[in-house]
């Protein structure tokens, strides 16, 4: 049988549990393809899998992004992007050299962009268009107010509203560079009282939450009567109060979103969405550093320290 390099985590804990070992390339069974990785992603999910956040049994291949090509099974020849039900979590992940999964998780990857630049868009993109578009029903017109705007997500959600007609608010603790349309420095400005002002005291039709925690309470504040608020994460605390009198007479509504749930069938859906705008050039990835397997724990060391807008990505050759 062949073999192939892997990365695995036989316990939870820092990067520094991560090693790479020669394993037997798994082999794709009757509605199957074989995907060579050519490169993948380390996603913030991805460092906090190997902590132990998620309780994967182990030992375990982390990884959730990935763009490759079909070389075995159904759809040999195909380019493909995108990411995997479970991956990385229930199953093996992407951060290996070959992986299996049923054909019809597969996406076609956009032809412009090279595998480094697509293996970065599966995790944010997807969650940020399940949230904005299937979950919220994002209108042209409708003003947004995405936290953690800075963030690979905040990115997402900013490009994609942009892309479906939308304005932008950003709101992040750090001056980091934005595309929204109005960005909000937490650090100098309250959240409420910056909405306010940037929407004549009308407040937004939506929030995409990518901080929650502290900052959970603030964001409802900032939504229009009718607003509705799409939650993601919970930084520090994950427990949060509100006035829950304000909630209803305000008529908001609150929804989670988790892209853990979504079924591989669902990912290779969004991410057939998100081609058009990628090749239009409505959408574009963020810069990559690439790093090969042998210094991936080292990789997933800077995305635990925080890689600003540069994008951690494998290439397992």
């Amino acid at each position: 049988m062949a073999s192939m390099k892997a990365l695995r985590f036989a316990q939870y804990g820092p990067p520094s549990v991560l090693t790479v070992e020669q394993r037997e390339a798994p082999t794709p069974g009757p509605g199957e393809s074989l995907i060579q990785i050519h490169a993948a992603a380390i996603n913030p999910s991805d460092v906090k899998n190997v902590s132990g956040a998620f309780k994967t049994s182990l030992p375990r291949t982390p990884g959730r992004d990935y763009a490759g090509a079909v070389v075995a099974g159904e759809g040999k020849g195909r380019e493909v992007w995108g990411s995997g039900a479970g991956f990385g979590i229930e199953r093996d992940g992407s951060h290996a050299q070959f992986i299996v999964v049923p054909a019809d998780w597969l996406a076609d990857k956009p032809r412009q962009l090279s595998m480094s630049a697509a293996a970065t868009v599966g995790v944010p993109y997807g969650v940020a268009w399940d949230g904005l578009i299937d979950t919220a029903g994002l209108r042209s017109g409708e003003t947004v107010l995405v936290t953690g705007a800075g963030g690979a997500v905040g990115r997402a959600v900013t490009q994609i509203a942009h892309w479906r007609g939308a304005r932008v608010i950003g709101a992040d603790i750090a001056d980091q560079s934005s595309e929204a349309d109005v960005l909000i420095n937490l650090k100098r400005e309250d959240l409420v009282a910056g909405v306010k002002a940037a929407t004549t005291n009308a407040g937004v039709d939506l929030v995409f939450d990518a901080v929650g925690g502290a900052l959970f309470e603030k964001a409802l504040q900032s939504l229009r009567t009718g607003g509705r608020q799409i939650v993601i994460s919970s930084a520090g605390e994950r427990r949060v109060s509100f006035d829950l009198i304000d909630f209803y007479h305000q008529n908001l509504r609150l929804i989670g979103v988790d892209s853990l749930k979504l079924s591989g069938a669902r990912i290779a859906a969004i991410m057939n969405e998100l081609k058009p705008g990628f090749e239009s050039g409505q959408l574009t990835p963020p810069t990559v550093k690439e790093w090969t397997l042998e210094d991936a724990a080292h990789a997933y060391a800077v995305v635990e320290h925080g890689a600003g807008a540069v994008k951690q990505v494998l290439v397992p050759v």
